[in-house]
């Protein structure tokens, strides 16, 4: 970067803006661009769509950011240019020091609006627009339906949107959401926007690129630019990737024990899998004298807040999180990572590795202690696809139905009325903004969530019930999340509680387990959702309703089913563990076979059909073997509940007659209260939308393809 020799050709680095290399070489001291930075100079520079991918920590922000801002300074960019969108409050936060640093350099500015932005910030913001701005797609969605920000103007001079952890996005409804969000703000200020996304852990790149183009896929020149080649992540083998070791210690009070005893005077981050068991295992940590602190969703901005730059600052201590620390917020020199149980995928756990390994001399590890035998088998399953270097796909929930009709609403708040002929333009062409939507608006129409005059449409009086407390902030949020108290120690608040843990029955004090310890109620503020508490030594309890993901995948349960026939994940195995695991083979020899599914009546009664399919998949099949499926013992994620009086001829004909009339599941009516919007949808649109979401008809159609031993009789 300082310059190359007469025969060499110059790097890419030497592209970007003399003020930003100067800085990087003299203020940042760094010799030479990494790899990805270098390869992202030249499509970024030329405004190409692109998705970066390399492992974390690999300087991924500042390879989207150094082109686009060299770019800003050559064509003299005016007013707020670039969107950083992320989909943590708390890593916008994280980011902010770094890129108030970069733009500065060029004389520039970033500022950061989300959620927990003050009024005076904000108001700052829409008089001194910042170049870089960093939010949510909820917050761009708060200022585009704002009467108090002229979004046009706002957003006059935006030219390019970043996307950190894109694949955070992707595979749910906030990416439709952001996907949507962004065809709006290009049509707003009439140019293609430059869309760059950053991931670490994605299976399929290419599609995901096209995923993030939106509309403009296929009509903008867009690259993927990986360290690796395109579709791997990173070395994913144990050989490059650190020491990680597989134990089973049976309870949370021996994984405590464990975790208190090992590697003292270094820092270790703890993954749990639910908020309740960050709590407990906090507040076992706590009572063994380690210096412990916590990080989940319910606990509140100020505790996180706290927690994280202590641990950040300190070297003897732990942290126990949930998935909240799984992304890109800089906790500081990791020493250690610990995983209480197992994630749900590969991509999560590459995620999780990644966060070690990052100080010179040190290498990535990560040591999962289990609790019980299911979650050892989900463990060893899961470490075996991570060794083969197999990362899921990231894919878009089917028929966003319900995203559609809060888009609708959005467009009509953010105009105040919309031609009933030029709607559906906002969304330049994105599917599913085409003919089906009508479907949509008309039943918008019907139910008075819409009015229509003039052929205008506006904002219905139903909507404004439904959705018009606090100026439409109901609107904005794509989740429905179940209410929940405010705790309060005096005026300080510790963070939030499920209303179920302060209305069951108790006797005695009601005490609430809460930042790894023990509160005792005092008082509850019904009306206002507050719930006063003062210390306690013990007895708290913790409990968050909804707080458990969905089931397994297909692919993790098929090399579980790989586990119990013999197969061993190349990774370091207590001798508990390996103990452990042979009394799982020897428990399922009978339900799993290397040719064919199996059918079973275990000495418990019922029969079962091991199909090692996973939840969605064994949805699907139980829904279309209607006929010989117990209707009410249902399915799992390893087998599906059979009729008790199922014989082997009958389970043939069965077989044979669905095998190209694969159903989709069958949906509790009650289950639409969990997708937001439903109520702006026809109900038999909102069912259809749940049931192509809990199907998964390629694993369906390969389990029924399969051979099946019927030994049930």
């Amino acid at each position: 970067m300082t310059g190359p020799h007469p025969a060499e050709p110059a790097s890419a680095a030497d592209r970007l803006h003399p003020v930003l290399l100067h800085h990087i070489v003299n203020t940042l001291g760094w010799p030479r661009l990494r790899g990805l930075q270098e390869r992202a100079v030249i499509p970024l520079l030329a405004g190409d769509d692109a998705l970066l991918l390399a492992a974390t920590a690999s300087g991924k922000t500042e390879a989207a950011l150094f082109p686009v801002l060299s770019r800003m300074a050559a064509g003299n960019w005016s007013g707020t240019s670039v969107l950083y969108v992320c989909p943590l409050k708390a890593l916008l936060n994280n980011l902010a020091p770094r890129l108030t640093q970069y733009t500065s350099w060029l004389g520039r500015r970033c500022a950061v609006w989300h959620g927990d932005t003050t009024t005076a910030v904000r108001q700052r913001i829409l008089r001194e627009r910042p170049d870089v701005l960093l939010t949510t797609p909820e917050s761009i969605e708060s200022m585009l339906v704002s009467r108090t920000v002229d979004h046009a103007a706002l957003f006059a001079g935006l030219r390019v949107v970043v996307v950190d952890e894109v694949h955070a996005f992707a595979g749910d409804d906030r990416g439709w959401h952001l996907l949507a969000v962004l065809e709006r703000l290009t049509r707003l200020v009439g140019r293609p926007l430059q869309r760059i996304g950053l991931s670490a852990t994605v299976g399929n790149p290419v599609d995901l690129l096209t995923w993030l183009q939106g509309a403009a896929a296929g009509h903008r020149p867009a690259r993927v630019v990986s360290v690796d080649r395109p579709g791997t992540i990173e070395p994913a083998t144990p050989a490059h990737s650190g020491v990680v070791e597989l134990d089973y210690v049976g309870s949370w009070e021996n994984a405590a024990t464990v975790i208190a005893s090992l590697h003292p005077g270094e820092k270790r981050l703890v993954f749990c899998e639910s908020r309740q068991g960050v709590e407990q295992l906090g507040q076992l940590l706590l009572g063994r004298g380690v210096t412990t602190f916590l990080s989940h969703a319910s606990l509140s901005r100020q505790e996180r807040a706290r927690a994280e730059q202590a641990f950040a600052e300190a070297r003897d201590c732990v942290i126990v999180s949930t998935s909240t620390l799984e992304l890109g917020i800089d906790v500081g020199d990791l020493d250690r990572v610990i995983q209480i149980d197992a994630p749900q995928t590969v991509a999560s756990f590459l995620q999780r590795l990644g966060r070690s390994g990052r100080r010179a001399g040190t290498s990535r590890n990560c040591l999962l202690l289990t609790l019980g035998e299911p979650a050892l088998l989900q463990a060893a399953g899961l470490l075996l696809l991570w060794a083969r270097g197999w990362v899921e796909p990231v894919a878009a929930p089917p028929e966003p139905r319900h995203i559609v009709a809060q888009q609708i609403l959005a467009l009509c708040l953010q105009e105040g009325q919309v031609g009933d002929r030029e709607w559906r333009r906002w969304w330049n062409g994105l599917a599913p903004y085409d003919k089906a939507a009508e479907d949509i608006l008309r039943f918008l129409l019907a139910e008075g969530y819409l009015e229509r005059d003039g052929g205008m449409l506006f904002i219905g009086p139903a909507a404004e019930r439904r959705f018009g407390h606090r100026h439409f902030m109901e609107m904005l949020s794509v989740f429905t999340a179940p209410p929940q108290f405010t705790v309060l120690a005096g005026r300080a608040e510790i963070g939030r509680v499920d209303p179920a843990l302060l209305t069951e029955e108790t006797t005695g004090p009601r005490r609430l387990l809460l930042a790894g310890r023990s509160w005792r109620v005092t008082h509850l503020d019904w009306s206002r959702r507050r719930c006063f508490v003062e210390p306690a030594d013990e007895g708290g309890r913790a409990r968050w309703t909804g707080s458990g993901a969905g089931g397994l995948s297909f692919a993790l349960c098929q090399a579980m089913r790989e586990v119990v026939l013999g197969a061993t994940p190349p990774v370091s195995l207590t001798r508990r563990a390996a103990s452990r695991l042979a009394e799982i083979r020897a428990q399922h020899r009978d339900n799993a076979h290397p040719e064919a599914t199996v059918v079973t009546r275990p000495a418990g009664g019922g029969i079962r059909w091991w199909t090692w399919a996973g939840y969605r998949a064994n949805a699907t099949l139980a829904s279309t073997l209607r006929e010989v499926a117990d209707p009410v013992q249902g399915h799992g994620d390893l087998y599906v509940r059979l009729r008790d009086d199922l014989t082997a001829a009958r389970w043939r004909d069965v077989r044979e007659a669905v095998a190209d009339r694969i159903r989709l599941p069958e949906v509790d009516s009650r289950a639409l209260a969990g997708l937001k919007f439903s109520a702006a949808l026809p109900p038999a649109l909102a069912g259809a939308t749940l049931s192509a979401r809990l199907a998964d008809l390629r694993g369906a159609r390969e389990v029924l393809s399969r051979p099946a031993r019927f030994t049930a009789g």
